[in-house]
């Protein structure tokens, strides 16, 4: 996908690289078909009635309308010091694409279609729903040597280096295909350039394990779960906490849980109580292992979509060749070779390295640095009105269009009846303004679109609203609850460990400055 493909059914094409509502087989890369390495989808809120419209062809064209209206016209890009009432102030661009990434970790479904009914409960999840980075890791380096780097297989293979940046690389590359664990990653350069970061993090821990005594395969070993929990705590407190949901909401999930123990203190044994965190989930929940709610992946994840910016800065360098210029996230219908966008599934060009200063706070003290992405709200940046791939059914080329179709055909129930469900008073008719574009849709709204809608008139658009922030949250959280390898069930009283690491806690600036990327 071109720009943050949330989490949930893909439709299948027969060709052509993965991306925006489509997925082909994966060949190389695909995951093993074994139970352990798979979950399933199904129904967060199961009991909830689904609104099935009268008129199914009437539905979808006023959700064709709904779409249209969500896309915004094409404008001239603005100067980083412009007053931009679209931007978040709130969130670094580069939390878009983290939130891609993520999704790509734990989701991925090359089985569901547009064109008909799917039942949640029969789709397969052919990534483990776990933040085990398997995008980044493979089946690891006996089963795919390739992903690794051959004069040190417990290091992750990077492919050439490129002009700016600091020492930046492109992916691994067979020609023009990105030799990485999940191929969606590939998508856009910005998600591109992000797994490059992931890989040379990785490596240097190895470097950072071994200088404390570890070798052979225990270096790798315990690179790789240096690097889990430092990502899952990552999204647990900088993408969660700090950027997209809130610290109010996290801290009501995810909270100490304390026992008391016989601790000796002189010749006296005294009880004394050890704080735990543990997850309190009121709506996710699951009998024997965690699934991936089709509420979280074909909606509410799909936050995400309105925070990307048509344009972004990437370097120095381009900025100035360019006289200032942006590059568009894609442009359609363009030659591979054309540098005046950031399409995937191609090699880095040559000059384009990333500065991550452009992305995430912390790097750099220029003005104006990051530039903020896009507001959580009920409008598409105007390229996703028109993607870069082959439709999944005719005309079907807005990203809004196939969000909306996707909530339909997995009968997702409408965001006031879930808003009811959490106990959570609905937004009003007057406030989802449906009425002259999507009549039938007016007192069951789509799930994916009230969620936008709430981050809007909730939160002015800089974090999710209190139904979307719970569901979000919840499922993130849960996934890492459910994990037996994850820090809160090995060591739920850890914190991050490397060094540069502030007082206990660690960002994606730190992970950068780690990895030698900043």
């Amino acid at each position: 996908m071109t720009a943050l493909n949330a989490a949930g059914p893909q439709a299948t094409t027969p060709t052509g690289p993965p991306g925006h509502g489509r997925s082909s087989t994966r060949g190389l890369e695909a995951t093993a078909s074994s139970p352990l390495m798979q979950g399933r989808f199904g129904r967060m809120f199961r009991n909830l009635p689904v609104f099935t419209p009268p008129d199914d062809d009437a539905a979808l064209d006023e959700l064709r309308r709904l779409a249209e209206r969500i896309v915004q016209p094409k404008e001239d890009d603005k100067p980083l010091d412009a007053d931009d009432e679209d931007q978040n102030p709130d969130v670094p661009a580069g939390y878009t694409y983290l939130g891609q990434f993520i999704d790509h970790d734990i989701t991925f479904d090359p089985v569901s279609t547009l064109q008909r009914q799917n039942d949640p409960d029969a789709l397969v999840d052919f990534r483990t729903p776990r933040f085990d980075l398997d995008n980044l890791y493979g089946r690891g380096p006996a089963d795919q040597p390739y992903l690794y780097d051959s004069a040190d297989p417990a290091k992750l293979a990077l492919g050439r280096p490129v002009a700016q940046g600091t020492d930046a690389h492109d992916l691994p590359r067979f020609g023009e295909r990105a030799l990485i664990g999940d191929p969606r990653n590939d998508e856009n350069l910005i998600v591109s350039q992000l797994q490059q970061v992931f890989l040379r993090f990785h490596n240097a821990v190895v470097d950072d394990v071994r200088r404390r005594g570890f070798d052979g395969d225990d270096a790798f070993k315990e690179a790789q779960r240096v690097v889990r929990w430092h990502y899952q705590w990552i999204v647990v407190n900088d993408f969660l906490r700090a950027h997209v949901v809130g610290p109010e909401i996290v801290d009501d999930i995810l909270r100490p849980d304390p026992y008391a123990v016989d601790a000796l203190s002189g010749r006296r044994f005294t009880r004394a109580p050890v704080p735990i965190l543990r997850a309190h989930l009121r709506f996710y929940a699951w009998e024997s292992e965690p699934y991936m709610p089709v509420e979280f992946s074909v909606a509410a994840y799909r936050f995400g979509h309105s925070m990307v910016r048509p344009s972004y800065f990437i370097n120095d360098f381009l900025r100035r060749a360019t006289g200032g210029r942006r590059f568009p996230i894609f442009s359609k219908n363009v030659d591979p070779g054309n540098l005046e966008n950031l399409n995937g599934f191609r090699p880095l060009p040559d000059d384009w390295g990333f500065q991550w200063k452009y992305f995430y706070r912390g790097l750099t003290r220029e003005r104006f640095l990051p530039q903020p992405s896009y507001r959580i709200d009920d409008e598409l940046g105007f390229p996703l009105g028109d993607l870069n791939d082959p439709p999944p059914l005719p005309g079907l080329v807005s990203l809004a269009q196939r969000n909306l179709l996707r909530g339909l055909r997995l009968g997702l129930p409408s965001g006031q009846t879930v808003a009811r469900a959490m106990g959570i008073e609905p937004l009003t008719a007057r406030e989802l303004d449906l009425a002259s574009v999507a009549p039938s849709f007016a007192d069951h709204a789509p799930l994916w679109y009230y969620v936008l809608r709430e981050a809007k008139l909730r939160c002015d658009g800089r974090r999710l609203g209190p139904v979307g922030g719970r569901i979000v949250a919840e499922v993130l959280i849960g996934l890492l609850a459910g994990d037996p390898l994850s820090y809160l069930r090995v060591a739920p009283g850890w914190r991050p460990e490397l060094r540069g690491a502030r007082r206990g806690q660690f960002t994606m600036s730190d992970l950068i400055r780690f990895a030698g990327a900043a």
